[in-house]
């Protein structure tokens, strides 16, 4: 067992069960909460929270929760990651704000810098620094339809990209995203994904990456003209949609038919992007270089920070004035989001994301092949998902997820559910999780399967 320095004491790296999870204090906070803060925010597991490091979540009754969640993948680098701790706090002690647009400072443009070098491709880029992962893809859409003098954005089944009135527009799931909050902004149409599990078991023969494509792009040359898009919008590995990782060929097909017809090509890299899938960015994995990518999340080790980064000239066919906002680029958040950069570049991150994808996959393997119900094993780096099924078919079986993470939940473990039909249970640990907490979390799902399944 070892220690996280945290805020000055030791976080022992274990799991520890010492009140029923939610406790009692966690509960008298919940009462709190709900005569102060508005139904529609919801919480997955209401276990208020006090510490955390390594793979440890330490809640307000001294429980102590193996955490494969990393408040959804942004906490990547380690939560209060050291470097990120040290350059936020001396941020912090020069100055907290001035508005970038009013007086610039230098960490947002090394921020920028670093974005430009670390996307893909090796053609001069620009950025401009954001908030949300909402507001950069937002921006990545005005900025393509600035650029190309077009209206229409093409974006996929089972997409996730936002809760801004655009972005919901460009999410597939109705609930809990979309439903009631409509009418949604026009020149939004959604593309098949290649879903290979999907895909394949539904048809009895195998849909390759490139005829996957083939139908995207019949479908936005008879449905909407390629003539009328601006953007094609796409998370090269879907997040909320349930980790989909589409066929080899999807993705450099659609990028070739987006440049043949002037398409802004823009990779949605807010869950996927820094360090999560064992590349610094998912796009790396088929070699495809985005015209723009936005990414959010890990990019600041918790701190609110977004970006659109691109091409030199579409970034600047938007003229001065028409990017930004008054918190975007928060200095402290730069700060950090350079911290979190120099780990995930000098602290062996890359790598550790694959250590830990291959273990978790291959405790899901084995799973599978005790669990019929396990239909599917898939994801890249420490970015994996196991989709359930009801035994003898492929249809969705969110009832069996909902009792596994109900029981390691109660059992100090936080794993999170997803996926369009709500029936897929992801992974995201933080990048500086030990391979024994790893493996004590699969024992906790496994015995939640086993008394799920009994």
């Amino acid at each position: 067992m070892t220690a996280l320095e945290i805020g000055g004491e030791s976080l022992p790296q274990e799991r520890k069960v010492v009140t029923e999870i939610p406790g009692p204090k966690s509960r008298e906070l919940e009462s709190r909460r709900t005569a102060a803060v508005a139904t529609g925010v919801g919480s997955s597991l209401p276990a208020y929270v006090v510490a955390a490091g390594g793979g440890i979540l330490k809640d307000v009754d001294g429980n102590q929760i193996i955490d494969l969640g990393s408040g959804i993948a942004v906490t990547t680098a380690g939560n209060s990651n050291p470097k990120v701790v040290k350059a936020a706090t001396e941020q912090l002690e020069a100055f907290t704000h001035t508005c970038f647009m009013v007086n610039p400072y230098e960490s947002y443009v090394e921020v920028a810098e670093a974005l430009n070098r670390l996307t893909p491709g090796d053609h001069e880029k620009r950025t401009v620094l954001l908030n949300s992962g909402a507001e950069a893809v937002e921006n990545a859409v005005k900025i393509a339809r600035a650029h190309t003098g077009r209206d229409a954005v093409v974006v996929f089944d089972h997409a996730y990209h936002g809760r801004t009135n655009l972005t919901m527009a460009m999410t597939a799931k109705a609930h809990p995203y979309k439903a009631g909050f409509g009418p949604f902004a026009g020149e939004v149409y959604r593309a098949p994904m290649s879903y290979p599990f999907r895909d394949n078991d539904a048809a009895g023969t195998k849909v390759s990456g490139e005829d996957a494509a083939k139908r995207v792009i019949t479908m936005i040359e008879k449905q909407i003209g390629s003539e009328h898009v601006a953007a094609i919008v796409i998370e090269p590995i879907q997040g909320e949609g349930g980790f989909i990782v589409p066929a080899e060929g999807f993705l450099p097909t659609l990028v070739e038919f987006a440049r043949e017809k002037g398409i802004v090509f823009v990779a949605d890299e807010v869950q996927a992007g820094f360090a999560r899938t064992g590349r610094m960015f998912a796009s790396e994995w088929e070699g495809i270089v985005p015209d723009l990518i936005t990414t959010a999340k890990g990019i600041a080790g918790g701190l609110p920070l977004s970006a659109v980064t691109g091409r030199k000239e579409i970034m600047d066919s938007v003229g001065p004035g028409r990017l930004g906002g008054t918190y975007g680029g928060n200095p402290t958040a730069c700060a950090a989001a350079l911290g979190a950069i120099d780990a995930f570049e000098n602290d062996g991150l890359l790598e550790n994301a694959e250590h830990i994808g291959e273990l978790i996959t291959g405790r899901l393997t084995k799973l599978q092949s005790k669990f019929p119900e396990v239909g599917d094993v898939r994801g890249r780096g420490a970015m994996v998902a196991a989709e359930f099924i009801q035994r003898d078919s492929i249809d969705p079986n969110p009832e069996l997820v909902k009792k596994v993470v109900d029981h390691c939940a109660k059992n100090g473990v936080l794993v999170l559910s997803t996926g369009t039909f709500g029936n897929v249970l992801r992974f995201l640990p933080p990048l500086t999780i030990s391979d024994e907490l790893l493996g004590e979390a699969f024992d906790v799902i496994e015995e939640a399967l086993e008394s799920a399944l009994a």
